[in-house]
């Protein structure tokens, strides 16, 4: 069949089309008029002109030019433009006709193609069978076998394979498909030798071929595959095949190549803008399935090199949102990779682009992510020593204070950031240098409530989400700061001024976690009083778990300050008489500060697992461990009573 000819148009105008000229003689009128083919429409037409006698023309009847009014309706087609069959249909609302361009045989033909191709691209899910699996893959193999051969021979002449190269991205998008039938397709996918030859292609010459690949393999190992089953028995088959496919894949050296494709797409050009979004979309697909990858992922690749220059990034768009939450995730939980991004002057980095946020907060939505992802970044990595040292060497405490004064979104971020800085023995230095840059004023007003001349509308004073951090930054002061120092008296001046109020609100604080804590212990008791009654038994991972919600329940808070209530009360008797007062008032005494105390001490282990803050082992150095200085001050409280 030649196509050409079934969307045959009319020709182009060329060069040599006559034009009227502005005052047409009568000799040129009867020229164009002898030129004009006659049909029986013609002939009957509503105007004719006279046209005298010429001997180089046939003879004619000669007739005047008349003007006969006609039926509306009756439109002669066949002065349309090249035969189009929509010139006296489509029109727009002034009257003004267009047309389509196409003949009515031309119509119909191209109808019949796209009602060909509708029937092909919308494929019944449950129609997928092996048989048609195994032939969209070796499509797909001959496809690229061919385009191999061809860019092979002819190198230089693009237009000897370029007809391959379109076959072959037909090809990698039949591959999409894939993705809603994984049970059948994937080991299929895999045992076929197509996963190596599809890696392959992540070299190809073509970017936009690469950027196909990488489309695939990004809905081919999405988190959601699988999901839409209802049987939970194929949800796990279709997990199976995903663990399948993502292990050849990880074979076949996908990682590496992925991160050497990310420094050649040009992100100017939306395609390639896109195929890095899928990029970092294959990354927490893998990581979601095994975080454990994570530690291969920064160590052999050099992907966390350009994660953090793609957030240092002056304009905000979605792959920099996105590089800041793999940055977040590559630090959860594992320890050489904070330690890498210690060693790569990722705080540095993380400082300085936080620091825009000093002054304004994020324009939407999107670039608020991107500030807390960070945010949780640093809070991660600051879990070990290293980081601590880097982020006092960087002035992150003079940045976080800093933000904690201008009230905005940053705010609450930045007193997490210190909580997480100034803990454990490593963060002696960071309480000593907090205290130096006149911390405190900054940490006792916010926790008071109370703000500078500068308080923004849209940020409260005092959040509740900011309670705990900051009872953490306090108790980490007790913890860190030598006893008779200089830095150690000006803290415990803080709880003695304005008459107690730091110590009062301390109480405030109490009382609502205890509030809090008893709505959750009623719950697990009719929970324990149940599963009794039900002929069950209560095992120790069970308690582990009720303990567990204790802690988010209230417990934390009042473990807190309680561990607070007590250095106070052992270092100054006017507080100590003060509070013990004020616990009287509510049927409270220095008993139940020891009960607390007594709770946070035989459960520190489970506290070191779930925070990974608290040590229950002596600390380098010869100072106490969090175990021993619980100890000393339940004894001492058992001395006051």
């Amino acid at each position: 069949m030649d196509i050409d000819k079934l969307f045959k148009v009319p020709r182009l105008p060329t060069s040599s089309k006559r034009k009227m000229p502005d005052n047409p003689t009568p000799e040129m009128l009867k020229k164009m008029r002898l030129d004009t083919p006659l049909n029986e429409d013609s002939v009957d037409s509503a105007m004719d002109v006279e046209i005298p006698e010429s001997s180089s023309a046939p003879h004619r009847q000669s007739r005047r030019a008349t003007v006969e009014d006609g039926d509306d309706k009756m439109v002669d087609v066949s002065f349309a433009p090249g035969g189009d069959a929509d010139y006296f249909v489509e029109e727009d609302e002034e009257g003004r006709f267009y047309g389509g361009g196409l003949t009515s045989e031309q119509k119909q033909i191209l109808s019949i193609f796209e009602s060909a191709e509708g029937e092909g691209t919308t494929e019944d899910p449950e129609g997928i069978s092996i048989t048609s699996i195994r032939r969209t893959l070796l499509k797909f193999e001959r496809a690229a076998n061919k385009n191999q051969d061809q860019r092979s021979k002819y190198p230089d002449d693009p237009s000897k394979f370029i007809d391959s190269e379109a076959d072959l991205d037909s090809a990698l998008k039949s591959l999409l498909s894939l993705a809603q039938s994984p049970v059948l397709a994937y080991p299929e996918l895999v045992r076929s030798g197509s996963v190596s030859l599809l890696i392959g292609l992540l070299s190809h010459e073509n970017a936009d071929i690469v950027i196909d690949v990488v489309d695939v393999i990004h809905e081919l190992t999405d988190e959601d595959v699988g999901n839409e089953l209802e049987d939970e028995e194929e949800q796990e088959e279709a997990q199976v095949a995903l663990k399948t496919l993502i292990e050849a894949l990880l074979e076949n050296s996908i990682l590496e190549l992925l991160v050497d494709n990310l420094s050649r797409l040009n992100e100017t050009e939306e395609s390639d803008r896109q195929g890095v979004f899928h990029i970092l979309g294959i990354f927490e697909n893998i990581l979601g399935f095994n975080p454990d990858l994570s530690l291969i992922l920064v160590s052999k690749t050099k992907l966390m090199n350009w994660l953090l220059n793609r957030v240092q990034s002056k304009t905000h768009d979605e792959n920099r949102g996105y590089s800041a939450e793999l940055i977040s995730i590559l630090l959860q939980n594992n320890a050489a990779n904070r330690q890498d991004f210690g060693k790569k002057d990722g705080v540095e980095i993380a400082l300085n682009v936080l620091s825009q946020f000093r002054r304004r907060d994020p324009v939407d939505a999107d670039e608020t992510e991107f500030m807390e992802n960070l945010f949780d970044a640093l809070c991660s990595a600051l879990a070990e020593p290293e980081i601590k040292s880097f982020f006092l060497a960087s002035e992150g405490v003079d940045l976080m204070l800093l933000m904690m004064k201008e009230k905005l979104q940053s705010k609450s971020r930045a007193i997490k950031t210190l909580d997480y800085a100034m803990s454990g023995p490593a963060g002696t230095a960071t309480c000593a240098n907090f205290i130096e840059v006149l911390g405190l004023k900054t940490l006792f007003a916010t926790f008071m409530g109370k703000g500078s001349k500068k308080i923004k509308s849209n940020a409260p004073a005092a959040a509740s989400e900011d309670i705990p951090h900051i009872l953490g930054i306090i108790s980490s002061l007790f913890s860190n700061t030598p006893s008779d120092s200089p830095d150690r008296i000006r803290l415990l001046a803080k709880f003695v001024e304005n008459n107690y109020e730091k110590a009062d609100k301390l109480l405030e604080v109490r009382e609502n976690a205890r509030s809090r804590l008893k709505v959750v212990d009623a719950e697990i008791a009719a929970e324990k009083k149940e599963t009794i009654a039900n002929g069950g038994e209560i095992e120790s991972e069970d308690e582990d778990l009720f303990y567990l919600r204790r802690l988010e329940g209230g417990l934390f808070t009042l473990q807190t300050v309680d561990y607070i209530l007590a250095w106070v009360v052992m270092e100054d008797d006017g507080i100590r008489g003060h509070i013990t007062q004020m616990l009287e008032r509510k049927n409270q005494s220095l008993k139940d500060i020891i009960s607390t105390l007594q709770i946070y001490r035989d459960n520190l282990d489970a506290d070191t697992q779930s925070n990974g803050l608290a040590t229950d082992h002596a600390p380098e150095g010869g100072a106490l461990s969090q175990k021993e200085i619980l100890q000393h001050l339940v004894d001492f409280l058992q001395e006051c009573l």
